[in-house]
């Protein structure tokens, strides 16, 4: 807490203001001394004499009184007491004035003692009302406008009652800020909820804690609350996904914090409070990271990523402009997101030297220009095509980008010298049951062998659906839910792996520092999800009832599709080996025939460029990969 500050350019910039405050903090001395006097009269039963009760020496009184008076001025100005702006003051203020009335009390004693007066019960006593009319002067118009606000509660009709979770530290600052900030306008305040049974029926600000978090629904029937926010942030992320499912079945407009992960170590504020979404409600442990090991390959480092505008390639960029690369470069061939995403890093991280490039993975001059020019050290490659059903209708198509662009995208970064790199893949490449599955295989076998044939560290990461990427399940039912149902799942019992976006990201860039070239690195998913659960919770998520608002339709299994994904192959899961870091496992690499294996590498991409069916061909390159062969029409909603 800061005390002291130049007194002459304070007073020189504030003096209006500074002398009105003077004037009636020595009228209130004055009515203090006054008051102690009488006091001290009442408790001696003697006549309401102030000469006499001051030794009867009239020629000293107005000395006394003058310095009574410059020294709680002095202690006032000198702690800080004029440098306040008291209509926003807090309990820093409150505990200077208590410091200010202290330090002038026993100053007043020694000055009177010094000049051989009596007089110390009146000076204690013009001590204590000194204090009370001070705090009364400075927090009066903080009382009066806490009943004005009141007052304009009980009277405005077009404010919505808020109800804030949680009546710790935060949820306290939460209200504050809204009672002065600009939703004050929309929104009051109209109760708390805590788990805390000590802060049950407590007021915080005037404001009632009403119960528990079991308690919303009814809290929210009884008071009529529009709308809820969610002011907890130390809460593990199992609680907050039950307490958001809690809020959402309310059906109020319910608003949150994002993930510690996202927060990092700092403090939340009022900005940070963002609206819900689904994925909150689908509880994820919370990632870890070895951030030394990450900075260690990252910072001072040329980065490359390739579908750098892409769902999964943009939140890498994210995460990776956080330790500091020297260079940062976006390869993709669609401009706009790309674009929208170089101004984003360019906003929060002015310091990022941030590039990017257009250009395609299956354009082998492009992609070896780009590392000519940007002499990357590490490369993450996130582009490929990705949509199962759009993959079986041109299978070419998907080996042409997956395949032949990885490979391209591999011997570019052999030619550059490139120190490492890091290929994504899915858990559809295990067991594949279609072509873009089978292809991911592929590329996780060419990374194994180019392991072992360069110098380069390569590896890959292998994980399941990631929850909001462009053309996922979630966004789907959401789009389907807006246009009013039904919402389209393929069967009642499907299941799938899901991680959010930015945990997906993390844990990749985390498998990048483990460094066994060759390995295929696998992402604890967690559990799997039914898709008929997430469709429920996304349409209770946005305040229908499933099948009595909502409609929900089964459409059957498409081409291509499994009713259960798999993250390891079966002679992987005999020999998985746990890593460094709890949520990723290594697979052990296959036993790879290097001649065969290129000369069967090189067929399918003379069948792709062909034009040729290359399920065969797969077929060769992965035992086991399956197939039904049944075409299918590729339309909007099932290309998600």
């Amino acid at each position: 807490m800061r005390l002291f500050f130049p007194i002459e350019k304070f007073f020189k910039r504030r003096a209006p203001r500074v002398a009105l405050l003077i004037c009636a903090d020595i009228l209130s001395l004055l009515a203090a001394f006054t008051l102690a006097v009488w006091a001290q009269a009442q408790l001696s039963h003697m006549e309401y004499n102030l000469f006499f009760l001051l030794n009867g020496n009239s020629q000293l009184l107005p000395l006394q009184v003058f310095l009574y008076c410059l020294t709680y001025i002095v202690a006032y100005t000198v702690l800080g007491l004029y440098n306040s702006v008291w209509s926003v003051s807090g309990l820093d203020e409150a505990m200077r004035a208590l410091a200010a009335v202290a330090v002038s009390f026993i100053l007043t004693l020694g000055i009177n003692l010094f000049f051989g007066n009596e007089g110390k019960t009146i000076l204690t006593l013009a001590a204590f009302w000194a204090g009370a009319l001070l705090f009364i002067s400075r927090f009066g118009y903080r009382v009066l406008r806490r009943l004005a606000v009141f007052g304009e509660t009980r009277s405005r009709r077009g404010r919505k009652p808020l109800l804030i979770v949680g009546a710790g530290f935060f949820g306290t600052y939460v209200k504050g800020q809204i009672e002065h900030g600009e939703e004050s306008r929309h929104f009051v305040v109209a109760a708390f909820v805590d788990d805390d049974p000590n802060k049950r029926n407590l007021r915080i600000n005037g404001v009632k804690v009403y119960g528990s978090i079991a308690d919303i629904p009814k809290i929210v029937s009884e008071r009529g609350i529009e709308e809820i926010i969610v002011a907890i942030h130390n809460a593990s992320n199992a609680r907050l996904a039950e307490i958001l499912e809690i809020c959402s079945a309310t059906r109020c407009r319910v608003r949150t914090l994002p993930a510690l992960s996202e927060l990092g170590d700092r403090e939340p504020t009022i900005r940070d409070i963002r609206e819900t979404k689904i994925e909150d409600l689908l509880f994820r442990a919370q990632v870890e990271l070895d951030t030394q090991k990450i900075s260690d390959y990252i910072a001072h480092k040329s980065v490359l990523i390739t579908g750098g505008g892409g769902s999964i390639g943009s939140e890498i960029a994210r995460q990776a402009a956080k330790f500091y690369p020297a260079r940062l470069v976006l390869f993709d061939i669609y401009e706009n997101t790309t674009y929208e995403l170089f101004c984003e890093l360019k906003r929060t991280y002015p310091w990022l030297n941030v590039q990017v490039r257009i250009g395609s993975v299956r354009d082998t001059d492009r992609l070896r220009a780009v590392c000519e020019e940007c002499k990357p050290q590490l490369v993450i490659h996130a582009a490929a095509h990705k949509h199962v059903p759009l993959m079986e209708e041109s299978p070419a198509e998907a080996v042409k980008n997956n395949v032949i662009g990885t490979l391209n995208v591999l011997r570019a970064a052999r030619d550059a010298n490139v120190s490492r790199f890091v290929q994504l893949s899915t858990d559809k490449a295990v067991n594949p049951a279609n072509v873009m599955g089978a292809s991911k295989r592929v590329t996780e076998l060419m990374v194994q062998a180019f392991a072992a044939q360069t110098d380069m560290e390569c590896m890959t990461v292998r994980f399941g659906n990631v929850l909001g990427s462009h053309g996922s399940v979630v966004p789907l039912f959401e789009k389907q839910i807006r246009a009013g149902g039904p919402v389209l799942v393929t069967h009642p019992d499907i299941e799938r792996y899901f991680m959010t976006i930015p945990e997906a990201a993390q844990l990749v860039l985390q498998a990048g520092t483990l460094g066994n070239s060759g390995s295929t690195y696998v992402l604890d998913m967690g559990r799997p999800v039914r898709i008929m659960d997430l469709a429920e919770k996304v349409i209770r998520f946005h305040g229908y009832v499933p099948r009595a608002d909502m409609p929900i339709e089964i459409m059957g299994l498409r081409p291509g599709e499994k009713m259960y994904e798999e993250l390891l192959l079966d002679e992987e899961a005999d020999k998985m080996e746990t890593t460094a870091h709890g949520r990723i496992f290594r697979a052990q690499p296959a036993d790879l025939e290097a001649e065969s294996f290129w000369a069967n590498v090189d067929a399918l991409l003379r069948a792709a460029e062909g034009g040729d069916d290359v399920r065969t061909l797969l077929r060769a390159l992965v035992p086991s990969y399956t197939y039904n062969g049944n075409a299918m029409p590729a339309t909007e909603e099932e290309a998600g």
